[in-house]
């Protein structure tokens, strides 16, 4: 009984919303603007983006004033997020990578998206934290009752500390900065209790008066990469209509494994105000290949379990590439997607294999130096086998 009560400790007491799908609860000394769920647009968005004339548009985003607008989705995919920073890394050393308006990540790629953000003065930092990590370094296991028990199979508080070290405050610094020239760095969270996506904009947190939010943020990406069941989730106090409530948070891959902006979101309009000749630029980064790799699988409960929710996210994730390639189009912009090859067949059990991390690394560095090979549509779709 003891050891069953001293498990259970790991599992938090819940103040949860009574309805909480309907109005999003505001972070307590938090503008409403640093949050928004991610699956609509809000009414309140849709009058300000059509009223607002191409003048004050342009004072509100002034890093677009060269009428080039760049937007950067980066998924999820855990260890295989050495791609994607090797992929950034090497782009910069091509001289191609520009500035980007919009940087978005969840999961893996809520990690990687502050330094993609604020570009090459963090590409040695973006190295070393896919380069020099362990499991160890990163999760520690819990044991099995404490798992049967709790919430998660891993304590995360190492990966935690990590978050933290990285957002320093010179991160913060900059961060607050590029908001003021209207550039946008945003992460995805799920919420549970809604079962919906929550988008938070990490650089209007930056440039708050929060007292706290270095924690804040470290919290929203810590959330972002906590994969259901593996990582404990996040819980972030809130407040709706004065009353304090709780949400809990997880892997915002539980929603989509790369996100852009809700469908009904008018991206032309946005583009043609600031003078972009009416286009922009969609580049995404997809942490994992297009062809899920076989396996065979063993009939345990585990195994099986475990093979069905890889499944699910791979078919997501490709559904994922697709909706946005919908909206890139709908909207006059240019789609174009890097992933990792079929032919990196190599396979590891480990959650961070530091030598598995630093081949991919390699191989997305190269592959960003020597020109990236963009598919400019989601691989299989139809309009690619000339239909």
């Amino acid at each position: 009984m003891s050891l069953t009560v001293g498990a259970c400790g790991t599992v938090p007491q819940r103040d949860p919303l009574p309805d909480p799908d309907g109005e999003l609860a505001t972070i307590p000394g938090l503008s409403d603007h640093a949050r928004f769920w991610g699956d609509v647009t809000s009414p309140e968005t849709v009058e300000w983006l059509r009223t607002q004339t191409a003048q004050q548009m342009r004072e509100v985003f002034p890093a677009a004033a060269d009428g080039e607008v760049h937007f950067l989705a980066i998924s999820g995919g855990g260890q295989h997020g050495a791609f994607g920073a090797g992929l950034l890394n090497g782009w910069t050393l091509s001289g191609s990578r520009p500035e980007f308006l919009i940087v978005t990540g969840v999961s893996t790629g809520a990690l990687i998206a502050p330094f993609a953000f604020l570009g090459p003065d963090y590409d040695q930092a973006l190295k070393d934290l896919y380069t020099s990590r362990t499991t160890d370094d990163i999760l520690k296991p819990r044991s099995l009752l404490q798992t049967i028990t709790g919430d998660s199979a891993f304590d995360t508080s190492g990966l935690y500390e990590l978050i933290v070290e990285q957002v320093d405050d010179e991160m913060l610094r900059r961060l607050a900065r590029e908001y003021k020239r209207g550039r946008m760095l945003m992460i995805g969270t799920t919420n549970l209790d809604a079962r919906r996506p929550v988008t938070w904009n990490i650089t209007a947190i930056a440039a708050s008066d929060y007292p706290d939010k270095r924690n804040l943020i470290a919290k929203v990406l810590l959330a972002s990469a906590s994969m259901p069941g593996v990582f404990p989730p996040v819980l972030f106090d809130v407040v709706r209509d004065g009353q304090r409530y709780d949400e809990l948070h997880v892997d915002g891959g539980a929603t989509s494994q790369v996100f852009a902006y809700a469908t009904d979101f008018d991206m032309a309009e946005l583009v043609s105000k600031l003078d972009a000749d009416g286009r922009y630029t969609m580049s995404i980064i997809y942490n994992s290949r297009i062809r899920a790799m076989p396996r065979t699988v063993k009939p345990d409960i585990f195994n099986v379990a475990v093979a069905s929710i890889l499944s699910l996210t791979h078919a997501q994730g490709v559904g994922d590439l697709f909706r946005i390639y919908k909206i890139t189009r709908r909207d006059g912009g240019e789609y174009q997607l890097a992933f990792i090859p079929d032919e990196f067949e190599r396979e590891t059990e480990e959650l961070f294999d530091i030598d598995y991390m630093n081949d991919l690394y390699d191989l997305g560095f190269e592959m960003g130096r020597n020109g990236i090979p963009w598919s400019n549509k989601p691989p299989g779709s139809l309009e690619t086998q000339g239909r």
